[in-house]
């Protein structure tokens, strides 16, 4: 479930609670008149089904709340309501394959920002891969592949695809190829540093290293495994499962062939410089185009399951919810009276609502 807390006009309360009430999947409506100071007006909260909460922030939006008012959403771990199991019930789909478009937006629009917060974890996460190729140390590799944040713009690009969003995409693209080169460039300062110091040597780099040699020799398997991991990821995204965004994260050698490059490219060794290179660039472009394409397979795939709700309750004449999009008069309330026996009066058999 999903907790949604919006701050209203007066005079556009009895419109966002119509919007709320029409929508499946949601319940504890409360109305707190005349709460809110900043912006002034009502304080409207309710909660909604995962799966149906694109639905109604996409119809808040669509009411302008976002600009003069405030909608906030947070993810509640623990509900113990019967209504609230009803409200589950009746959204369409499960709540793990639903997208929150206006999360996964904020969420890439937040991880793909060119900060120096990035940068440096990016840069630190190309030097620990250095010292990893360098010493063929495959743990350093899995340190550094673990640390670095690339997944993030990579996903912004991949969303601002789908979303059609130009700003996001220049904003995730600049992140990616500004935040290599800066992390590649540091990388290759250190490596020479290193040198100078005794710990790095050329012949440690053309030495035959039996766990790294795979970062500057790509093949077909690397892009097989680029494409899985951009898949995993977008589903570890756009499922709140974030923990699987670490397994994508050891899965694919982009900081490793970053490193390698920008260590090859200190001693003049241009052979590893390409074959780095293009191990970078294949992995970039797997992730991408799975990424992609799994958001657009995602979207069109709930969108299908809504066609046919829909065209399921327009068969039987809608009840509900989505009866007063049919026109059949019902609100939200009026159908949880209906079905619980809420007002019918004593000896009825009704039961109070929850």
């Amino acid at each position: 479930m999903l907790h949604l807390r919006l701050l209203v006009p007066a005079d556009r309360t009895d419109e966002v609670v119509r919007t709320v009430e029409s929508t499946v999947g949601t319940a504890h409506l409360a109305v707190v008149p005349g709460a809110a100071r900043d912006p002034r007006g009502d304080l409207v909260m309710c909660d909604v089904a995962r799966e149906a909460g694109d639905e109604l922030i996409s119809g808040l939006r669509a009411l302008g709340i976002d600009e003069i008012g405030s909608i906030s959403v947070e993810n509640i771990d623990l509900t113990l309501s019967r209504r609230a199991e009803e409200a589950e019930e009746e959204a369409p789909g499960e709540g793990a394959d639903a997208v929150l478009w206006e999360q996964l937006e904020d969420v890439t629009h937040e991880e793909s920002t060119l900060s120096l917060t990035y940068l440096a974890f990016l840069s630190l996460a190309t030097m620990i891969a250095a010292c990893g190729v360098v010493l063929d140390n495959a743990i350093l590799i899995v340190g550094a592949m673990a640390v670095g944040p690339e997944f993030g713009p990579l996903a912004g690009v991949c969303t601002a695809l789908v979303q059609r969003a130009p700003r996001l995409a220049w904003r995730s693209l600049v992140a990616v190829v500004g935040g290599f080169a800066v992390a590649m460039a540091l990388t290759t300062a250190f490596s020479l540093l290193m040198d100078a110091f005794g710990l790095f040597t050329p012949a440690m780099l053309e030495a035959e290293r039996a766990n790294t040699s795979f970062i500057w020799n790509p093949d077909p398997f690397s892009l097989v495994v680029a494409v899985l991991a951009g898949v995993a990821g977008m589903l570890s995204l756009t499922s709140a499962r974030s923990g699987a965004l670490v397994g994508v994260a050891i899965s694919v050698t982009t900081v490793p062939a970053a490193a390698n490059a920008a260590v090859a490219l200190g001693y003049g060794d241009f052979d590893q410089v390409w074959g780095s290179s293009g191990q970078l660039l294949l992995n970039l472009a797997g992730i991408l185009v799975a990424g992609t394409l799994t958001l657009f397979a995602q979207k069109g795939l709930w969108a299908l399951a809504q066609r046919r709700r829909r065209g399921r309750d327009g068969h039987t004449g809608g009840t509900g919810r989505v009866g007063r999009a049919s026109g059949t008069g019902y609100s939200g309330r009026d159908e949880r009276e209906r079905r619980t026996g809420a007002g019918a009066g004593p000896g009825t058999g009704g039961t109070p609502p929850v």
